[in-house]
């Protein structure tokens, strides 16, 4: 693996793609690397493919990973994740996706973008606290206790 990290975040609109790589880019940053992110906005409306790309490291060029580079994909939703499946490195690329048995076990399926970054979490190395701290800077005061709670689900979750 290079010394860049390349995640793509997929979903539809009104997942939370966009509020996610906003909370993975403020943990990173908090983490020491340098961050890059960028944005593709499909429909304005909801239910139009959305894709997010956050790149971190030591020194991150550019905001656009290469093709076929991506270590992380996080699907939030199914077909999406498919549709992006073939941008996963080929040796060291991970799905992460939100099972149905996660996604039971939350109070408010909204969390669901949140639920993949727990699981996404365990990956990274970076504590709880950060994530927490993060959450909360970019979430609704009225649902930062039910983000945090996803999160935490996500990151506990065995498939």
């Amino acid at each position: 693996m290079s010394d860049t990290v390349n995640v793509l975040i997929v979903g539809v609109g009104g997942q939370g793609v966009l509020r996610t790589s906003q909370v993975l880019a403020d943990v990173l940053v908090g983490a020491g690397h340098d961050v890059k992110q960028s944005e593709v906005h499909g429909m304005s409306q909801r239910g139009g493919s959305v894709v997010s790309q956050v790149r971190f490291g030591p020194q991150v060029h550019s905001p656009l990973a290469p093709e076929g580079a991506a270590h992380y994909v996080i699907a939030l939703d199914e077909a999406e994740g498919r549709r992006a499946a073939p941008q996963l490195h080929t040796e060291s690329g991970t799905l992460i996706d939100v099972p149905p048995k996660l996604l039971e076990q939350l109070a408010d399926p909204r969390g669901r973008n949140m639920a993949a970054l727990g699981r996404l979490s365990r990956h990274l190395g970076i504590p709880s606290q950060a994530w927490h701290e993060a959450i909360r800077h970019r979430m609704p005061a009225r649902s930062i206790e039910a983000n945090i709670a996803a999160f935490g689900a996500g990151a506990l979750f065995d498939d």
